[in-house]
């Protein structure tokens, strides 16, 4: 169960990359929400939370479904649909679906490139700041982006509950470290995933000025 959750989830113009912030008041939130595959989509999937959801819905996308299609395809046979909180991203656009039983306060915001939504969160100032947030740092890397929108949404209220475990997901045909990132349970989880995102990118430049060209056959 993920109710009381809030996520984004984008497309990066500039390479095609697909990601997922999500934050909640719960443990291991990455475990379950953010599902994503590199040049085809990305979700997250919340509420009363059905992981197979996002699972299948990337799959069938993968195959040229639109996400929203696969989505709604599979929400179709869900009997549990009306608690079921998804949104979703490719590259023809967005996606939001909220149930009418989700807990309140619950919504979504789905735009060309990137959707958000919560539950039983403070309200709908929460999803608007996450899009600010996210539009605005325009010339910031894209994990970053999604991150400072995460920041944004939590400051604006966020989960009602408290804050237990936050994550980070890139999908990419140019996998870097810091793209599969979580904090499980922690009393500042989004501050904490953006901390660990940091030392992540400077400790992949010390390597890269400590080893050069050997940094190349990483494979990630």
């Amino acid at each position: 169960m993920l109710v009381g959750t809030f996520s984004i989830v984008a497309r990066d113009p500039g390479n095609g990359d697909f990601g997922v912030a999500v934050a909640t008041a719960a443990p291991a939130v990455g475990a379950l929400a953010p599902h994503a595959i590199a040049g085809v989509a990305a979700l997250s999937t919340q509420s009363f939370v059905n992981v197979e959801l996002g699972r299948k819905a990337v799959r069938i996308a993968e195959l040229g479904v639109r996400i929203g299609d696969a989505i709604e395809s599979l929400l179709k046979v869900d009997p549990h649909r009306e608690y079921r909180q998804v949104i979703g991203v490719d590259n023809q656009g967005s996606y939001g679906y909220t149930g009418s039983k989700c807990v309140p306060w619950a919504g979504h915001i789905a735009e060309s490139d990137v959707a958000v939504a919560g539950n039983m969160i403070a309200g709908e100032a929460v999803l608007e700041a996450m899009l600010r947030a996210y539009r605005r740092s325009s010339g910031d890397p894209f994990p970053l982006k999604l991150l400072k929108a995460l920041r944004a949404g939590e400051e604006a209220g966020g989960d009602v509950r408290g804050k237990q475990s936050a994550a980070l997901l890139i999908a990419s045909k140019n996998p870097r470290w810091e793209y599969n990132l979580r904090v499980d349970d922690h009393s500042d989880p989004v501050n904490e995933l953006v901390r660990i995102y940091n030392k992540v990118v400077e400790t992949m430049e010390i390597f890269k000025r400590r080893y050069g060209e050997l940094m190349d056959i990483m494979r990630l």
